[in-house]
C-alpha cells in the first residue's frame, strides 16, 4: 500500500514482514516447490511475529487489530517475491473471520490461540468433484444422530489440504431446505474416517499444498458445529467479499512485482547495441502496463478502506477480483514476452509468476461468475 494510507504502526509492521519474507521465505521457496508444501516451521515463525490472524482478540492469541491494511501488507510482501507457497492469506483473510464471528466461547478458546500461533493450519472445504462455483450443488452430507453428525462426501482443490489441522467443511444438514440446509463443521486432524488424497499436481503454485479430502462416516461432535445449523450458506456469502478482495490484492501486487522485474531486465538486456527497453515497442508496452497498475493501485486501496469501514459491496469485491486477476495475467504475459526466450526458462522468476498466476482467475469464484454477479447488480 502507498505511504499516505499507512500510519507509523503499519510501516513498522511492513518492514518486519518484509524482513521475514526475505529471511524465512525467499531462500526456501525452490525447496518448497520440489517437496510440494512449505515447512511447518515457517508457520510457527510467522505466528511468533504476529503475522497470523492479526484481528483475533488478544485473549485468543491475536493482536486485536481489525484493520485490513495489515492483512494487505502480508499478502503484498509475499506476492512481491512471488511466494505463492505459504497459505497465510487463506488463514488470515478467508478463514479467520469464520472463527471470530461464528465460534462460541469454548471453540474460541480451543482453536484460536493455536491458529494465531501457527500451530494449527486451517483450510476451508467448499469445492467438490462435481461442484465448483455453484455452492448449492454441494453433495457432502452431515446427518445428526444424537450428539454427533455423521459426515460423508468428498472435497477437491483444497488449499492447505495436506497440512491443515482444522478444516471448515461445508455440508448439507437438511437436503430439503435449499440454501438454508447447509452448515459448517470443524473437522480436526485425526478424526476417524477423515482422509486426504495425494498432493495434487498443479500447473503452478507448486509450493502450495492442494488436496482432495474424503469423509467416510466421520463422527463429528455437535460441539464442532460452527455457528448455527442451517446458516452455513449465509456465512459463506457474508465472507466472500473479503476473500475476493484478498485474491485481488495478490493479483495486483504480483503484477507490480513482475513489471518492476521486467523494467530492470529491459534496462540490462542489450540488443543491436542498446538496451531493449529503449526500443519503441518495449517502451510503449512498459508504459501501458505502468499506467494500468497505477490505476489499479488506486482502486484496490479504495476497496481496502471501504472494507475497513464495512462498506465494501459484493459487486465491488467481484469487480476487484475479476479485473485485477485478469490484469495480473495480462501484465505477466507481456512481461514474459519482453524477456524473450529467457522468460520461458524456469530459472527466471517471471516464468514462475506466469505459472502461478493462472489459478487466480478460477478460485474464489471464477471470473465469469464475478461478471454474472456484477451483471445482476445492474438489474439483469
Amino acid at each position: 500500500m502507498r505511504e499516505h494510507l499507512l500510519e507509523e504502526e503499519h510501516i513498522l509492521f511492513r518492514d518486519m514482514v518484509r524482513t521475514f519474507v526475505q529471511k524465512e521465505v525467499s531462500p526456501h521457496y525452490h525447496k518448497w516447490e520440489k517437496q510440494g508444501h512449505v515447512d511447518k516451521e515457517v508457520w510457527l515463525k510467522a505466528g511468533e511475529l504476529g503475522m497470523l490472524c492479526m484481528d483475533f482478540p488478544v485473549e485468543y492469541g491475536g493482536m486485536g487489530i481489525k484493520d485490513f491494511r495489515y492483512n494487505a501488507i502480508v499478502a503484498e510482501e509475499l506476492s512481491y517475491v512471488g511466494a505463492s507457497g505459504p497459505g497465510f492469506t487463506l488463514q488470515n483473510d478467508v478463514n479467520a473471520p469464520y472463527f471470530i464471528e461464528y465460534c462460541n466461547e469454548e471453540q474460541k478458546k480451543r482453536f484460536m490461540p493455536k491458529i494465531a500461533s501457527g500451530e494449527y493450519i486451517t483450510s476451508i472445504a467448499m469445492s467438490e468433484p462435481s461442484t465448483g462455483s455453484d455452492l448449492q450443488g454441494i453433495k457432502t452430507t452431515a446427518v445428526k444422530k444424537g450428539d454427533r453428525y455423521i459426515l460423508n462426501g468428498s472435497k477437491i482443490f483444497i488449499t492447505n489440504g495436506i497440512m491443515s489441522d482444522v478444516v471448515i467443511v461445508v455440508a448439507r444438514t437438511n437436503p430439503k431446505a435449499g440454501s438454508k440446509g447447509f452448515s459448517l463443521l470443524l473437522i480436526e486432524r485425526g478424526f476417524e474416517g477423515f482422509s486426504r488424497g495425494k498432493n495434487l499436481d498443479k500447473i503452478g503454485m507448486k509450493g502450495q499444498d492442494t488436496a482432495e479430502l474424503f469423509f467416510e462416516d466421520v463422527e463429528v461432535p455437535v460441539e464442532n458445529l460452527l455457528g448455527a445449523e442451517g446458516h452455513g450458506f449465509f456465512y459463506l456469502m457474508n465472507n466472500l467479499p473479503q476473500e475476493r478482495l484478498s485474491i485481488a490484492i495478490v493479483g495486483l501486487a504480483t503484477a507490480e512485482a513482475a513489471l518492476d522485474l521486467t523494467i530492470q531486465y529491459c534496462k540490462d538486456r542489450k540488443a543491436f547495441g542498446k538496451s531493449i527497453g529503449s526500443f519503441q515497442n518495449s517502451k510503449f508496452k512498459l508504459a501501458e502496463m505502468k499506467t494500468e497498475v497505477t490505476i489499479a493501485r488506486s482502486f484496490i486501496e479504495e476497496c481496502i478502506m471501504e472494507l475497513n469501514a464495512g462498506k465494501l459491496s459484493t459487486e465491488k469485491a467481484s469487480m476487484a477480483k475479476y479485473w485485477l486477476t485478469d490484469l495480473q495475467c495480462k501484465v505477466i504475459d507481456e512481461c514474459l514476452q519482453l524477456h524473450g526466450g529467457y522468460g520461458y526458462m524456469n530459472e527466471y522468476k517471471i516464468a514462475q509468476m506466469y505459472r502461478d498466476a493462472r489459478a487466480q482467475r478460477i478460485y474464489g469464484g471464477t471470473n465469469e461468475i464475478m461478471k454474472e454477479i456484477i451483471g445482476r447488480s445492474l438489474g439483469f
